[in-house]
């Protein structure tokens, strides 16, 4: 008996923690305000100007969210953390959202209490080296010192890569992506490793950007995308289907400046996207223009893209349409 009545009041605390867990979205809304989480400093993904105002195709992400959810994409608050604070800040509630081009790895989304809700940009590890040490490939690198952040795959992938192919190196590490920049800069190191969007990006710090070349090489596969907490799928659709719109609405053809004149549409696709069909947003717990709201304020994937990372130097690649040579690929809202 006592058993018994243990395991249901076990049960009990289960659904009432459930409870308390699945109210991101009441939570969102009695705050007035999403709180993303974002890096402390990326061109084209999360970074903020000298006024404190954040651009970036992660920030587009949460911007998108918070128009869903309140028809307002200046309704977030941005919350800059390194890759080693990033998850115990989501965890404890600090954050709602975590948009800071993180790798979705099995550890992440098994061990962690989190959820990834997609990916929004596909990405590979890469090797900077100055030009002036005439490397051309990273066979060359043998004994090499080489910066990167701590608390990232970006260490776990170097080791394995070295180590692999019989290599010696030096990892020096720092938790802030700017310290690895200026270390970098400084010559403290031959190399510098992350994403090669991030190297794209932070290579623009650099004294000379000019007198650095990235490696051809690609070392792995790094999804990147949007992170929540496990235990509320209400708010984890809330972000999926916010991130699935934006792609959707690139292959539609709706973007920021004629999404009012597609309204009424005789496409179906462009209908359901729009809220003209169905009652799609009510099942999300928004209301049924919610994907329209993210295009009129923040504009379809590729328009963020264009905006955010094509002056980075890097073409869409991978991160094109399925059905204009890339991968990219959202399930249809139907």
């Amino acid at each position: 008996m006592k058993k018994f009545l243990a395991l249901v009041v076990s049960a009990g605390a289960m659904m009432i923690a459930g409870v308390a867990q699945a109210a991101t979205l009441d939570d969102v809304k009695a705050r007035g305000y999403l709180q993303c989480g974002v890096s402390q400093g990326l061109p084209g993904f999360s970074n903020a100007d000298d006024n404190g105002n954040w651009t970036g195709i992660d920030v587009d992400l949460c911007r998108g969210v918070a128009a869903a959810i309140f028809g307002d994409a200046n309704k977030v608050r941005f919350t800059p953390l390194s890759a080693k604070q990033r998850f115990t800040a989501l965890s404890s509630g600090e954050i709602d959202i975590l948009s800071r081009n993180t790798t979705w790895t099995m550890t992440r989304d098994t061990q962690l209490g989190l959820n990834f809700a997609g990916v929004n940009y596909y990405d590979g590890q890469g090797l900077m080296v100055p030009s002036s040490l005439g490397i051309t490939s990273v066979s060359e690198l043998d004994g090499a010192n080489i910066c990167t952040n701590t608390g990232t795959t970006t260490e776990l992938n170097i080791t394995d890569y070295f180590r692999s192919n019989n290599m010696s190196f030096e990892l020096i590490a720092f938790e802030k992506a700017d310290e690895v920049v200026a270390a970098y800069d400084a010559g403290r190191c031959d190399v510098y490793t992350t994403d090669r969007s991030g190297l794209a990006a932070q290579r623009t710090k650099l004294t000379n950007p000019d007198a650095h070349v990235v490696l051809p090489e690609i070392l792995t596969k790094e999804p990147l995308g949007p992170v929540v907490r496990q235990g509320d799928d209400q708010w984890f659709n809330i972000v999926r289907w916010s991130l699935n719109a934006m792609i959707n609405a690139e292959e539609l053809g709706v973007t920021k400046s004629n999404v009012g004149s597609m309204m009424g549409s005789n496409n179906p696709s462009i209908a359901r996207l729009l809220g003209d069909e169905g009652n799609f947003g009510q099942e999300l717990g928004l209301s049924n223009d919610w994907a329209a709201n993210i295009i009129k304020a923040i504009g379809n994937y590729g328009e963020s893209y264009d905006k955010h990372i094509t002056p980075l130097g890097l073409a869409r690649g991978v991160n094109a349409l399925w059905n204009n040579g890339g991968i990219l690929y959202a399930a249809p809202i139907r």
